[in-house]
């Protein structure tokens, strides 16, 4: 009996072990593809605060948390078990599926650009035209939460490409771990943007003059603070939606968009080494940006054009 119990322990502190290692596999390769798809990350803040603007203060944390929810859908109940399959079953159509998801982000962010040129009408006086602030919200739920399905799939892509070849346990831990952290690391800095003039209010009732002041900044900056992130938002649909059609067209061979780009952001970078990372960074951007918002223009210029669409 002794050895019976003895060799049962065993077998417990084999597996425990066992899990810790499994434990910290998961963890670094979560750190490691979680760093990867940081670009992303940043690009799915500054998009999403442009769709809680307009609002009444008290909805702007549930509509946040009406999207945050939806992005979870995305990554656990659609990209993660899909993304699973394809890897296990048809690794080759990741690529293609990520392309139209990229032709949608310069879609919407071309069509945004679009509008903005071809109407001079404030954003504002949009808004005051809607009498149902509930259908109002449940717009831009809806397209907050499909702009987050490309957003995230771009990011589970990612995050699958660093563990591709681990078993299936780690791949799905790791997919769901990257994910919770993304979508709390992302709608938390979302709140903290959106709330940001409230927090300003609080500060200016204190008692203590420079706290007040502080406060009456961000009370000031915050319409500038939410232009910028309009801008940026907008820039950010366009640039990563044509670094996808870019990357994915060099995956089948057409690499010749990719290396132009590439090379001339390099050489921009050389010339100034001082910040040569940055300047290579942003002429790589612009480079994806300008063929984004070509190819988003096309599109959106096309289904413009069709039958019974209204102009």
């Amino acid at each position: 009996m002794p050895s019976g119990l003895a060799a049962l322990l065993d077998d417990v502190a084999a597996l425990t072990r066992l899990a810790a290692v499994s434990l910290d596999d998961v963890g670094a390769a979560s750190a490691k593809a979680g760093a990867k798809a940081a670009g992303v990350v940043v690009d799915d803040a500054a998009v999403t605060p442009q769709y809680v603007t307009d609002f009444k203060p008290e909805r702007e944390l549930p509509v946040i948390w009406r999207i945050a929810k939806g992005s979870l859908f995305n990554k656990f109940i659609i990209l993660l078990p899909i993304g699973l399959l394809l890897s296990a079953f048809l690794p080759w159509a990741i690529t293609p599926i990520l392309m139209l998801g990229g032709l949608y982000l310069c879609f919407e962010g071309a069509e945004k650009v679009i509008h903005k040129l071809g109407h001079h009408q404030d954003v504002a006086e949009d808004v005051s035209q809607v009498q149902d602030m509930f259908a109002l919200e449940n717009e831009r739920v809806s397209g907050a939460v499909r702009t987050d399905l490309i957003l995230s799939a771009e990011i589970m892509a990612i995050a699958l490409s660093e563990v591709a070849s681990r078993p299936i346990a780690i791949q799905a831990a790791v997919l769901a771990l990257v994910g919770l952290v993304i979508t709390a690391a992302v709608y938390g800095a979302v709140a903290l943007i959106v709330k940001m003039d409230d927090f300003g209010l609080h500060l200016a009732q204190k008692p203590s003059a420079a706290l007040q002041g502080f406060g009456r900044g961000l009370v000031k900056a915050m319409p500038i603070v939410m232009s910028a992130l309009a801008i940026i938002g907008t820039a950010a649909m366009i640039w990563v939606g044509g670094q996808i059609i870019i990357h994915g067209l060099a995956v089948f061979g057409f690499a010749g968009p990719e290396h132009l780009i590439h090379d001339i952001a390099v050489a921009a970078g050389a010339a100034v080494p001082a910040i040569g990372g940055l300047v290579e960074w942003l002429v790589g951007a612009v480079g994806a940006g300008i063929v984004g918002f070509i190819l988003g223009s096309i599109i959106a210029l096309a289904l413009k054009a069709l039958p019974g669409k209204k102009h």
